[in-house]
């Protein structure tokens, strides 16, 4: 008896840890996704803004619809798989503060700096959260329940990116450490806010500095 217990617990624990992965693959696959906006934004960057703008719309309504037990082929399952289970029965709003973050930043800010920032939203959090879920040991109070392997992952991946667009050592610094401490803070889905719009403002800053 006890070894079929063992031996069903097992089983549950593994389905479960590959149902969790696959969410965060989902996940982050929609976060790396949106680094196609800068390139995309060098070609029509109102063509860009108009689908990002459409493409948040749209999905937002085909959520309520999800919501309210019509459910949309394709979007309504990506939407179940990605969701974490905080979301369960609840609008998902990652979708949503992700869209607007690299909308906002490419109508905030010039092109270079909307770029640093779009990736560090795609790359930056993206990697972070992978890191963290899977590698993540070290847990120390003052990151609030992230870990150094996640925040070293982020801040590295920023800086590459924000270096390998700028060509500045001090910018790319800057960049990596501003969203390295965002991404730490407790913000749940709207860090895709915040990270995009705090990092394209300190880039700007330190461009003139």
């Amino acid at each position: 008896m006890e070894r079929a217990i063992s031996i069903f617990t097992s089983v549950f624990s593994n389905h479960k840890a590959t149902s969790e992965l696959r969410s965060e693959i989902v996940r982050k696959a929609l976060h790396f996704l949106i680094a196609l906006a800068p390139s995309m934004a060098a070609i029509n960057k109102t063509a860009t803004v108009a689908f990002l703008l459409v493409g948040t719309l749209g999905y937002t309504l085909m959520e309520y619809l999800r919501l309210s037990g019509i459910k949309v082929p394709v979007i309504s399952s990506i939407t179940s798989i990605a969701s974490r289970p905080r979301d369960i029965g609840k609008f998902v709003m990652g979708p949503v503060t992700l869209g607007l973050g690299a909308l906002l930043a490419l109508l905030l800010y010039p092109s270079n700096a909307a770029a640093i920032a779009i990736y560090a939203l795609a790359f930056g959090d993206g990697i972070a959260s992978l890191a963290g879920r899977f590698l993540g040991k070290h847990r120390p109070a003052f990151l609030l329940g992230k870990s150094i392997e996640g925040s070293l992952a982020c801040f590295s991946v920023v800086f590459v990116s924000a270096y390998a667009v700028s060509g500045r050592f001090y910018v790319a610094l800057v960049a990596a450490f501003t969203a390295t401490a965002i991404e730490a803070l407790p913000l749940e889905d709207y860090d895709n806010l915040a990270i995009p719009i705090a990092v394209g403002l300190a880039v700007q800053f330190a461009a003139f500095v």
